[in-house]
Protein backbone atom coordinates (compact mmCIF):
# COMPACT_ATOMS: atom_id res chain seq x y z
CA UNK A 1 0.00 0.00 0.00
CA UNK A 2 2.51 2.53 -1.04
CA UNK A 3 1.30 6.02 -1.87
CA UNK A 4 -2.14 5.64 -0.34
CA UNK A 5 -3.64 6.37 3.02
CA UNK A 6 -6.46 4.03 3.97
CA UNK A 7 -6.81 3.03 0.35
CA UNK A 8 -8.32 6.38 -0.68
CA UNK A 9 -5.30 8.30 -1.93
CA UNK A 10 -3.38 11.04 -0.17
CA UNK A 11 -5.44 12.93 2.36
CA UNK A 12 -8.04 10.24 2.76
CA UNK A 13 -10.23 11.57 -0.04
CA UNK A 14 -10.78 14.96 1.56
CA UNK A 15 -8.85 16.97 -1.04
CA UNK A 16 -9.66 20.55 -1.93
CA UNK A 17 -9.85 20.10 -5.69
CA UNK A 18 -13.59 20.76 -5.60
CA UNK A 19 -12.93 24.29 -4.30
CA UNK A 20 -10.77 25.08 -7.31
CA UNK A 21 -13.41 23.56 -9.60
CA UNK A 22 -16.07 25.84 -8.06
CA UNK A 23 -13.78 28.86 -8.39
CA UNK A 24 -13.06 28.02 -12.02
CA UNK A 25 -16.74 27.67 -12.99
CA UNK A 26 -17.66 30.71 -10.90
CA UNK A 27 -15.15 32.83 -12.82
CA UNK A 28 -16.44 31.48 -16.14
CA UNK A 29 -20.05 32.31 -15.24
CA UNK A 30 -19.06 35.74 -13.88
CA UNK A 31 -17.19 36.51 -17.12
CA UNK A 32 -20.21 35.57 -19.22
CA UNK A 33 -22.48 37.80 -17.13
CA UNK A 34 -20.10 40.77 -17.35
CA UNK A 35 -19.78 40.31 -21.11
CA UNK A 36 -23.55 40.12 -21.55
CA UNK A 37 -24.10 43.27 -19.49
CA UNK A 38 -21.48 45.24 -21.41
CA UNK A 39 -22.92 44.22 -24.77
CA UNK A 40 -26.49 45.06 -23.73
CA UNK A 41 -25.53 48.45 -22.29
CA UNK A 42 -23.76 49.45 -25.50
CA UNK A 43 -26.82 48.79 -27.64
CA UNK A 44 -25.96 45.30 -28.81
CA UNK A 45 -23.40 43.97 -31.21
CA UNK A 46 -24.62 45.76 -34.31
CA UNK A 47 -26.83 48.60 -33.08
CA UNK A 48 -24.09 50.84 -31.79
CA UNK A 49 -24.83 53.64 -29.39
CA UNK A 50 -28.34 54.67 -30.34
CA UNK A 51 -29.43 57.83 -28.59
CA UNK A 52 -32.78 59.42 -29.06
CA UNK A 53 -32.71 62.65 -31.10
CA UNK A 54 -33.30 64.89 -28.07
CA UNK A 55 -30.16 63.61 -26.32
CA UNK A 56 -28.10 64.06 -29.46
CA UNK A 57 -29.36 67.63 -29.86
CA UNK A 58 -28.64 68.48 -26.23
CA UNK A 59 -25.20 66.96 -26.57
CA UNK A 60 -24.50 69.04 -29.68
CA UNK A 61 -25.64 72.23 -27.96
CA UNK A 62 -23.46 71.43 -24.93
CA UNK A 63 -20.43 70.93 -27.17
CA UNK A 64 -21.24 74.18 -28.94
CA UNK A 65 -21.43 76.02 -25.62
CA UNK A 66 -18.10 74.55 -24.53
CA UNK A 67 -16.42 75.65 -27.76
CA UNK A 68 -17.84 79.16 -27.36
CA UNK A 69 -16.72 79.29 -23.73
CA UNK A 70 -13.19 78.26 -24.73
CA UNK A 71 -13.11 80.98 -27.37
CA UNK A 72 -12.84 78.56 -30.28
CA UNK A 73 -15.79 80.16 -32.09
CA UNK A 74 -17.20 83.68 -32.22
CA UNK A 75 -20.63 84.84 -31.04
CA UNK A 76 -21.85 85.02 -34.64
CA UNK A 77 -20.70 81.46 -35.33
CA UNK A 78 -22.31 80.31 -32.08
CA UNK A 79 -25.67 81.86 -32.99
CA UNK A 80 -25.54 80.57 -36.58
CA UNK A 81 -24.71 77.01 -35.55
CA UNK A 82 -27.27 77.02 -32.73
CA UNK A 83 -29.96 78.09 -35.22
CA UNK A 84 -28.86 75.35 -37.60
CA UNK A 85 -29.21 72.74 -34.84
CA UNK A 86 -32.79 73.72 -34.21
Amino acid sequence: MMGTLYGMGWGGGFGFGWIFMLLFWGLIIWGIIVLAKSVSSEGGCCGGNQQNPENRENNAVNILKERYAKGEISKEDFDRIKNDLG
